[in-house]
């Protein structure tokens, strides 16, 4: 059984065999194939797009994904949710002396095959070990470039006006209880499943469909609840939510209703907040429902103008409950 040593991250022959034997095996471009100390890009003349990300899940492997597939989906997802068009990703790994081999690649495939199904290009990266039991098996990091395919429209939290639309493209909740499921071996429902994928084709939809697409963004940690919270925070608008519209799957309900957990506030990675006009909410609404990863999207609040900067959750019975944010750490390690 092959594992990573400590050799692998020298610089020496065993990082070369790495290199050319795993990474150059599936991120296969003349970029890459370079191997120089950084990435000459070709010149992009539009406004460029750049978002950095840090990825320590655990488990390595889930039901619906895996730490390499959600590396890529996470970084793209936070270009495109900003207008954005995803064209390079770097990644650098962190590796914990003792992985073995056969993981690694089964993770570096698993990043390869979702960046070559986008149509995103890994052009840069770095390769570090460290001790057995200093490090988690494998952290990576990325840093994603886009670019603005419509210098004229650009999305801003400012624009964003009373009486619109909050809509969410699906069930939320489902990554977070899949995570903690399988990682405390709970096995409460097999059903459940983390929704990791990535949103560039729902992303570049919406904005097609609509000039009055205020904000979008992907509610991943702190779930749906603190992702609108910021929002409220940085917009000074109040914004209300109602209850009975949020969908949230059977199952997941379920074991947040055993363990305590408030789905509001469960990651997602394969989910988006859009808050748009309210006249066009309806045929945005429509673009999304008619994709895959959007089917049971919904409108679930409008935004409020009452000067009070708070976000509210209409409940069940009609009461108002106001939403705070997340205090402390409700799930380690969920992405």
């Amino acid at each position: 059984m092959e594992v990573i040593t400590l050799a692998h991250g020298s610089g020496g022959e065993e990082t070369y065999k790495l290199i050319k034997n795993v990474f150059l095996k599936y991120f296969n471009n003349d970029i890459l194939k370079e191997q120089g100390d950084s990435a000459i890009l070709d010149m992009i003349k539009r406004k460029i797009a750049i978002t950095t990300d840090s990825f320590v899940v655990d488990p390595l492997f889930f039901k619906g994904g895996d730490i390499g597939k959600l590396s890529i989906c996470g970084t793209v997802n936070d270009l495109c949710v900003s207008g954005a068009i995803p064209l390079y990703i770097s990644a650098g790994f962190i590796l914990e002396e003792g992985l073995q081999l056969k993981d690694l690649e089964k993770i570096v495939k698993s990043m390869s095959d979702t960046a070559n199904k986008i149509g995103v290009k890994i052009v840069t990266g770095d390769t570090k070990v460290v001790q057995s039991g200093k490090g988690h098996k494998v952290y990576i990091n990325t840093t994603g470039i886009g670019y603005i395919e419509k210098n004229n429209y650009q999305l801003n939290i400012k624009e964003i006006r009373a009486g619109d639309a909050i809509i969410i493209s699906g069930t939320i909740g489902d990554h977070g209880t899949s995570i903690i499921n399988e990682r405390e071996n709970l096995d409460i429902e097999s059903g459940l499943k983390s929704d990791c994928a990535a949103l560039n084709e729902l992303t570049k939809a919406i904005m097609d469909t609509s000039n009055e697409i205020r904000i979008m963004r992907d509610p991943t940690r702190g779930g749906l609840a603190n992702t609108l919270k910021e929002l409220v925070n940085t917009s000074g608008k109040s914004m209300e939510i109602w209850q009975k519209d949020i969908p949230i799957r059977e199952d997941v309900r379920n074991f947040c209703d055993l363990l305590g957990f408030d789905p509001l506030y469960m990651a997602n990675e394969g989910k988006l907040i859009c808050i748009v006009s309210n006249k066009d909410a309806h045929r945005v609404l429509n673009v999304i429902k008619s994709n895959p990863l959007g089917r049971e999207g919904a409108i679930i609040g409008k935004v409020l103008d009452d000067g009070k900067g708070k976000l509210y959750l209409k409940t069940y019975i009609g009461g108002t409950k106001v939403l705070g944010m997340l205090q402390g750490e409700l799930i380690p390690r969920i992405c």
